[in-house]
């Protein structure tokens, strides 16, 4: 028996979503928040044996799931497990995984979580066939937020199964963690992409790659180009705790995109100059105060240009604008994150604001979040 734990990082993102689907550049950064994923593995009985299962359990949900590998061999045909072979989910394949995922009893409440458990099953199955297995699975992400927390869930799921097979080598005899080699997370993001299409049906990609990669990066049409930034960029994070479906968002900004073709052309357009313009403006380097404050003042206004032009492809909320509104009371710039409709939203904090915070306590800042009822965190990337 072997076990393994795979951990992967939520996201933010700076400028771009929505667009990037549509061929934009994008800009995002890995977060201190993971899904964290246990593995353990177990071939000694043969698939056939009534004792052999795949085991699933979400522990934050107290949710559990079991399928008799017998089972899933009989509804999922005798295919050879591939791990080097990232492998799509057949239009008949996601349908014979449905049914299996309809057998177990979800609650009426947490029925959006059926997509993850098909991912699971498709990603298990397709790496490591019908071998008994059990993978426990708990995020330090609140769901369904914009933060990443479907791909956080496919990249750590996806590097912890890949773990146990010959695609990754690395040495088991060691303890702590492991950073896997570049080929190797690009296995991973490759896969962790199949099972975000079966969550989010056509996502651009971006969440599963800073995901797999961490750090800040340069997305567009599929490639990636890590991002140096000159100086710490803070932000405040604050969960409007109003759930929302990604793909029905993604799936309404294409279909304003095909009614108004060439209004939202412009529309990607803008938000493409957008996410270049603060590219060029996170890789310059400050060389005094007076530097750094008109450097935040245009990513400030960046940030407030690139929020118009989401509300542009109907994707803002209500909850949105009242964050909106109550952090420009404070002279203080946001915008969403992630798919829309809910969610969270990201806050610019001023260097001058920062320096002066000793002196006023945090005071301010809570007066935002009580407001809104959610405040998070604040983060810091480089």
């Amino acid at each position: 028996m072997a076990q393994v734990r795979a951990r992967a990082p939520g996201k933010i993102i700076l400028s771009g979503e929505h667009a990037v689907v549509h061929g934009s550049t994008a800009i995002a950064a890995a977060i201190d928040l993971h899904t964290h994923v246990s593995f353990r593995l177990d071939p000694s009985l043969p698939p056939g044996d009534e004792e052999s299962a795949v085991d699933l359990e979400l522990k934050d949900m107290a949710l559990k799931f079991s399928w008799p590998s017998s089972k899933l061999r009989e509804v999922l045909d005798d295919a050879v497990a591939d791990p080097s072979n990232p492998a799509s989910c057949s239009l008949e394949r996601i349908k014979s995984i449905s049914a299996l995922v309809e057998e177990p009893i979800i609650p009426e409440a947490m029925i959006w979580l059926s997509s993850g458990v098909s991912a699971f099953l498709h990603l298990y199955t397709s790496i490591h066939g019908y071998k008994r297995g059990k993978v426990v699975v708990t995020s330090d992400l609140p769901l369904g937020s914009g933060l990443g927390s479907s791909s956080s869930f496919c990249v750590s799921l996806a590097g912890a199964l890949l773990s146990l097979t010959d695609a990754v080598s690395f040495d088991k005899s060691q303890t702590g963690w492991f950073k896997l080699t570049k080929a190797e997370l690009e296995l991973v993001n490759k896969w962790a992409f199949e099972g975000e299409k079966i969550i989010h049906g056509k996502p651009s990609g971006i969440d599963n790659t800073i995901s797999t990669f961490g750090s800040m990066i340069q997305f567009k049409s599929g490639e990636l180009i890590q991002i140096k930034s000159s100086a710490p960029l803070r932000m405040l994070i604050t969960n409007t705790k109003v759930g929302r479906n990604t793909k029905v968002l993604v799936a309404g900004v294409s279909g304003r995109s095909s009614r108004h073709l060439v209004a939202m052309s412009s529309v990607f357009t803008a938000v493409d100059c957008i996410s270049k313009e603060l590219l060029t403006i996170l890789e310059s380097p400050a060389a005094d105060d007076i530097s750094v404050t008109a450097r935040e003042e245009k990513i400030e206004e960046l940030l407030e240009m690139n929020q118009g032009l989401l509300q542009c492809m109907g994707v803002s909320h209500s909850s949105i604008e009242t964050v909106l509104q109550t952090t420009l009371k404070y002279k203080l710039t946001s915008k969403l994150t992630g798919a829309g409709g809910g969610g969270c939203v990201l806050t610019l904090l001023p260097t001058c604001i920062l320096l002066i915070l000793p002196i006023i306590s945090f005071s301010s800042l809570f007066v935002i979040g009580n407001l809104i009822s959610c405040l998070l965190f604040i983060v810091k990337f480089t």
